[in-house]
């Protein structure tokens, strides 16, 4: 008989006193007398990481979320220690080591204030059932502290007082306070007394996060196997942390502009005069369209690259004749390939034994849409490249310009759990692994596998690529939409939360189904939905055949044109849109800011859900109940037009704004200079010959930014490209606007068209670079004016 002995006890274990420091440049690493390590490193004077071992060793170092091309290096680093403690300082932290049990605090460098602090600290518990341990970090809640982040959670935009796993889920029909649902970002922001940080838990097994639930001063975050590995970023500004966070993980590069333009899905539009018949009525109604999506009844018995023969028998002809009209095809792929020994695709993946295996040697089935398939091990470097070659046909051949990837969690029917069991094994890119591991980044490696395929093969365009699942990190490779969402009033809220959660988490470029995927939304519920929507950095309707149809003119004559009037509004801002996406990709700023990202000093702003900003100058609050004529908002702190009426309103406050069903809240920030386009059906449709720019007038100063290129292809990454950055400047009988402008490329328009609002003067003179204009050359009317693209310096004055 055994016993009390060590190995029978399950209970936490922690490490000991400090007996040996190591310093090698910019990794410190200390170890204790039960031979737990902490390896520090530096990676910034901002960002630091905690890895911790428990057998006085560290497995191979590898992540699929950091990006090879994130920023590194400090500027100062000193390490000293006291009988208490190590004290490692940089430019802006100080971090304390404690020499008695590992446990660490940051502070900040300037006023030597805690940032962050262990409470437990690291601890973990041995896995008796699954092997390797359970590790567990507890910190100490700050005074008022809030919490954001964690991508797509369907929750509340502070996550104070709740827990969260993240585990990849097919949710269909996932209501509010669902979790987990398809995404695993473990990232948030914490943010207390002035100071915003973050934690990134770079783990892929089932992960956890208690943010105060179970004790309401102690947040919390463990994982069911792996390493205790979390990357920590200060800001004080929470849009630091953000920006830090989206630089080690990745941005994307620029869509195709076409990607920013409103799509059309739905399970399913087929056969081939269906989808005519879509298309030719969004033209017929002037209704915008740059996009129509084929889910899966365009296949052949559900079989991945094969088309129908009987629903599509020419698709290449097909896919020009839409494309002709202005509309680019986006399919559908997912991860089960069908056992069928006729199917080439299933033969060669088994022939070179690409599929995944059960831990004692057969494959992995499982039953999807075709019935019994195999699933590629995408994390093998040689499949992925497989799976990248098999859209030569769909996009070199055919001409499909985009690929949407579902049931990538990976989502399997009628199982427990409704996905792989955990004794799945999967290379891991020479890392071998269990399904426990690789699960949170089975959808991200196969998203990965199609975009290098469409970037290979649409080459010189750009690729555009949809997911449903995400770890951290997939941002680089793929656009997003929320999953199977419910056409109700709850979840058009739901909607704008997650939009605003994944921003804040890295994925900007994200949208819902807009009207909802299950059931069938009324016409009013598809009107306000399509409001937020087109604010948006993802834009489309997507629903369910079963429920009915839901095209923009699926109601009444009243709701279609509500519809296209708020469709043509984003077409409008197509350029603002891009700018933003600029903004993001170039300096990983996020396209959507809650209010307490944009105003975290606002105290009013630390559990706001409802109201946003889209891109950095325009404000937003969707309508969110039934039969409303307007609601109470909240107006951040600053001067604000109704974008409507261009009344002028003194945020700070909460207010009521009228807005029936053919308006929303919209308001446009003092000082910003919004670019406009003219309405096209599509992108490309129309040469622009004219760009207009909105000006809203400030006693003050505002900056805005104007970034162009061709709209497609890679042009822009050797320098053309067209950076316009706009320096306003107003008083009571002034206005200035300033043009600094970089990059090489040169725009179809030669003249602005500048509309101003709220001049609190008559403009009696017009300066274009310094010399006097006749007000009739620059056709100045109504307070708006043309002039040459190529000024420097425009003035506006009252004398």
């Amino acid at each position: 008989m055994i016993l009390s002995t060590e190995l029978e006890y399950k209970g936490n274990l922690f490490p000991s006193n400090i007996v040996d420091y190591v310093k090698d440049v910019d990794i410190l690493q200390f170890t204790t007398s039960n031979n737990v390590i902490l390896q520090l490193t530096v990676l910034r004077d901002s960002v630091l990481r905690f890895r911790y071992s428990t057998v006085g060793k560290f497995d191979k170092d590898f992540s699929y979320a950091i990006d090879e091309n994130a920023s590194r290096g400090y500027n100062h680093l000193e390490i000293t220690d006291d009988d208490e403690k190590y004290i490692v300082t940089t430019a802006k932290l100080i971090c304390h080591i404690y020499k008695v049990d590992l446990r660490t605090s940051i502070l900040d460098a300037k006023d030597q204030k805690i940032i962050c602090e262990d409470e437990l600290g690291f601890h973990w518990e041995e896995s008796y059932e699954l092997g390797g341990d359970i590790v567990k970090m507890s910190k100490i809640a700050q005074s008022g502290e809030s919490y954001y982040g964690l991508g797509d959670k369907p929750e509340h935009t502070n996550l104070k007082g709740r827990r969260f796993e993240n585990w990849a889920t097919d949710s269909y029909a996932f209501g509010k306070n669902t979790d987990p649902i398809y995404k695993a970002i473990p990232f948030y922001t914490g943010l207390h007394n002035g100071k915003s940080y973050g934690i990134f838990f770079d783990n892929t097994f089932r992960t956890y996060f208690d943010f105060c639930q179970e004790r309401r001063n102690v947040t919390s975050f463990w994982a069911s196997g792996g390493e205790m590995n979390y990357y920590f970023f200060y800001g004080p500004k929470m849009e630091d942390v953000v920006v830090s966070y989206t630089d080690l993980t990745g941005t994307p590069e620029l869509p195709p502009l076409w990607a920013l333009g409103y799509h059309q899905c739905k399970w399913s539009y087929y056969p081939e005069s269906n989808v005519k018949e879509i298309t030719k009525k969004f033209r017929d109604l002037k209704i915008p369209c740059d996009a129509i999506y084929l889910d899966i009844d365009y296949m052949e018995g559900f079989r991945c690259f094969t088309w129908s023969k009987e629903y599509f028998p020419e698709p290449k002809r097909m896919v020009k004749e839409l494309a002709d009209d202005g509309f680019k095809t986006v399919v559908i792929i997912d991860p089960g390939i069908k056992i069928d020994m006729e199917y080439d695709v299933f033969r060669e993946g088994l022939e070179k034994d690409y599929f995944c295996k059960r831990a004692d040697g057969p494959y992995m089935k499982g039953k999807v849409w075709p019935g019994e398939c195999y699933f590629p091990d995408f994390t093998r470097p040689e499949v992925r490249e497989w799976w990248a070659g098999l859209f030569k046909e769909l996009i070199a051949e055919i001409g499909v310009k985009g690929v949407w990837n579902d049931m990538n969690e990976p989502a399997v029917m009628d199982v427990p759990g409704k996905s792989f069991p955990p004794d799945v094994r999967h290379d891991y890119d020479g890392n071998p692994c269990s399904h426990q591991k690789a699960h949170n980044i089975y959808g991200m490696q196969m998203a990965r596998a199609t975009y290098h395929g469409l970037k290979r093969f649409n080459y010189p365009k750009r690729p555009f690529v949809i997911t449903r699942s995400a770890y951290s990190g997939t941002q680089r490779y793929t656009s997003t939409w929320m999953g199977d969402n419910v056409a109700t009033w709850e979840h058009l809220q739901i909607a704008n939360i997650q939009a605003q959660r994944l921003a804040l988490s890295g994925f900007s470029f994200a949208g819902s189904d807009i009207g909802g995927f299950a059931e069938q939304p009324n016409g009013e519920l598809y009107a306000r939905w399509i409001q937020l929507g087109v604010f948006h950095p993802f834009c489309r309707t997507h629903s369910s055949g079963d429920h009915g149809d839901q095209e923009p003119w699926t109601f009444d004559k009243e709701i279609t044109d509500i519809v296209r009037k708020f469709i043509e509004i984003r077409y409008q801002l197509l350029p603002y849109l891009y700018t933003s996406f600029y903004q993001y990709y170039h300096d990983n700023i996020p396209m959507l800011k809650s209010l307490v990202l944009f105003d975290q000093e606002d105290a009013q702003t630390h559990y706001r859900t409802d109201e946003f900003i889209c891109g950095n100058q325009i404000l937003v609050c969707p309508i969110n109940e039934p039969n409303s004529k307007g609601r109470r908002m909240y107006i951040p702190r600053g001067e604000w037009y109704n974008y409507w009426t261009k009344d002028v309103i003194v945020g700070g406050k909460e207010t009521w704004v009228d807005a029936d069903l053919d308006s929303m809240p919209l308001f446009i920030k003092a000082g910003a200079i919004i670019p406009k386009f003219p309405v096209q059906q599509y992108v490309g449709e129309k040469e622009i010959e004219q760009l207009t720019l909105d000006v809203y007038y400030k006693n003050g100063k505002e900056d805005s930014e104007l970034y162009e290129d061709a709209n497609d292809g890679y042009d822009y990454t050797k320098g053309r490209y067209s950076l316009k950055k706009f320096n306003f400047a107003g008083n009571e009988d002034k206005i200035i606007i300033r043009i600094h402008k970089r990059g090489q490329f040169n725009t179809s328009y030669d003249t602005f068209k500048i509309n101003f609002y709220g001049l609190p003067f008559k403009v009696k003179s017009v300066k274009v670079d310094n010399e006097y204009v006749d007000l009739k050359d620059v056709q100045f009317k109504d307070n708006s004016l043309v002039v040459t693209k190529l000024f420097t310096n425009l003035q506006l004055l009252a004398d």
